[in-house]
């Protein structure tokens, strides 16, 4: 129970980093493609939050070198493929239906939380495991 609940916090304060990124983004960059830029940098953000929350206080995953950090990171991120498509797909096309800020930040949330749920049980099975 104490892992689940962490990880909910856990994946709302990536989401807040992840948003507060995009917004911020977003209103620095007004050129070409600015929606996509900001997806783009809220999602590495999050991304990196995320990864070293879940490395160091839900699966408590200790590496020997940052070699191997690295190479964790990377499969982290590549098992993160699957659940990213969920979440731009999820807030692109709240973008497009609503046509509202609000609304496709609803969008990025619900993408989230769902890439989440799936993102624990891929980590659980691939990336935090003794090699």
């Amino acid at each position: 129970m104490k892992i689940g609940l962490l990880y909910v916090i856990f994946a709302a304060i990536a989401t807040i980093s992840n948003l507060a990124t995009q917004e911020i983004s977003y209103q620095l960059y007004t050129e070409s493609f600015r929606l996509a830029v900001s997806i783009f940098f809220g999602t590495l953000v999050g991304l990196i939050v995320k990864y070293i929350l879940d490395k160091k206080y839900i699966f408590k995953y200790q590496t020997a070198a940052e070699e191997s950090d690295f190479k964790v990171f990377l499969l982290y991120s590549c098992m993160g493929l699957a659940t990213t498509v969920i979440f731009w797909v999820t807030e692109f096309a709240f973008d497009y239906w609503f046509e509202t800020k609000f609304m496709r930040y609803v969008g990025a949330v619900i993408g989230l939380s769902v890439g989440y749920i799936v993102k624990y049980s891929l980590d659980k099975k691939y990336v935090f495991v003794e090699r």
